[in-house]
């Protein structure tokens, strides 16, 4: 359980489960944790596809013009060059878990993240912005719209 690189990317915590490098390029495995309220800007992969497997929480999912609720035991499916986001509903944190197929999207949180200096989530602050942008730009992504807002 306590294996993998861990680094807070946004407010999230992930742990890279498995990697392009250990997976024979195939797929990466994220386990992520994330704040209520947590949402990444919506964005465009266009290297690998994107799917979720929801551990634990209330998430809500919009892929192009569909908005969807997710929650423990939904699995997500973001086909690549397709707008998406999700939120984190609710007062509790979500656990998911992320898979890019192929492998090689994991390394983006590496990039635009730093290593978790610590247990739990990062403590508050902006986001670096810079880090990022450039992570988006080196893994193939874009980013094309703002955070969700929670329902509630």
């Amino acid at each position: 359980p306590d294996d993998g690189e861990t680094v807070w990317f946004l407010a999230s915590r992930m742990t890279l489960k498995a990697t392009a490098e250990s997976t024979g390029g195939q797929y990466g495995l994220i386990e992520a944790e994330m704040p209520p309220g947590f949402s990444p800007p919506e964005h465009i992969h266009h290297r690998e596809n994107e799917s979720f497997y929801v551990l634990e929480g209330q998430l809500t999912f919009r892929c192009a013009d569909r908005t969807f609720a997710a929650s423990a035991g939904s699995y997500v499916f973001f086909p690549r060059d397709v707008p998406h986001s999700f939120v984190v509903e609710g007062d509790a944190p979500a656990r998911i878990l992320n898979i890019t197929t192929p492998g090689g999207g994991e390394g983006f949180f590496v990039a635009g993240g730093r290593p978790a200096e610590g247990p739990g989530l990062p403590p508050a602050g902006p986001p670096d912005l810079e880090a990022l942008r450039a992570a988006t730009v080196a893994y193939g992504s874009e980013l094309v719209g703002p955070q969700m807002q929670p329902s509630n």
